[in-house]
């Protein structure tokens, strides 16, 4: 009997704990990667600084070659389609990621990305693949931000409806400041969602918990029964 409650106990610290996590926590089946903040929320204890990137790409036959730079903590990957860039006079394009201090807090929106900083030796003339990763302990992004400043203005240029966990994807066809938010006066796209599931399987556990406690009881009290002498037995 005493087990049943504590595993009744044990579902109902689940609940509880199911409850208060930060919406984006039970996105994907393995712990993500810790994020490198720039600008740490308040709840993080131990933090990296973010890492930068470069590349150089080549120019063959008068066309930049594909590749992909990113930074070197994976948390910013571009990739880029042969002849994404005007090469006109070009023999190398150098590609540059950075993350932006001070961190931008544009009014209306909320990052929760760094904001990185992507230049390269010419312009893209092909829209390039732009992958952002972002921390297991923030609300999930609903898009990607673009501006051609620190100070703004900042676009939403979308996401792709498919991505890694603790990922959001988009295209872009120019370069600059990027960050991944939502606005402030939402609610993150997934924040609704990936509190449910664990919600809906601890409200089970209880369920089924509960519904176990009379029957445990009622074999406890046979087994009493059965095991009482019989008294009018000489």
């Amino acid at each position: 009997m005493r087990r049943v409650w504590l595993l009744a106990a044990a579902a109902a610290a689940y609940l509880l704990a199911a409850w208060m996590v930060a919406p984006g926590f039970y996105d994907g089946f393995a712990p993500a990667q810790p994020y490198n903040w720039l600008c740490p929320p308040f709840l993080v204890a131990a933090n990296q600084p973010p890492k930068s990137g470069s590349l150089q790409i080549k120019i063959i036959g008068g066309v930049s070659d594909a590749n992909s730079a990113f930074t070197d903590d994976v948390q910013v990957v571009i990739g880029f389609l042969p002849g994404a860039f005007d090469a006109t006079g070009k023999t190398v394009i150098a590609v540059d990621i950075k993350p932006v201090s001070p961190c931008p807090k544009p009014p209306g929106l909320t990052f929760v990305t760094n904001t990185y900083l992507i230049t390269a030796g010419a312009p893209l003339v092909k829209k390039s693949s732009l992958l952002m990763r972002y921390s297991d302990i923030v609300p999930a992004p609903s898009t990607v931000y673009y501006s051609s400043s620190a100070d703004g203005p900042w676009t939403s240029i979308g996401a792709l409806s498919e991505a890694q966990p603790f990922t959001i994807d988009t295209t872009t066809d120019k370069l600059g400041y990027f960050a991944a938010g939502y606005p402030t006066n939402s609610v993150s796209h997934s924040s609704s969602t990936t509190w449910l599931l664990p919600l809906a399987i601890a409200l089970l556990i209880i369920a089924v918990l509960v519904a176990g406690i009379p029957l445990a009881i009622m074999r406890r009290r046979r087994a009493g029964v059965e095991g009482e002498p019989d008294e009018s037995e000489p």
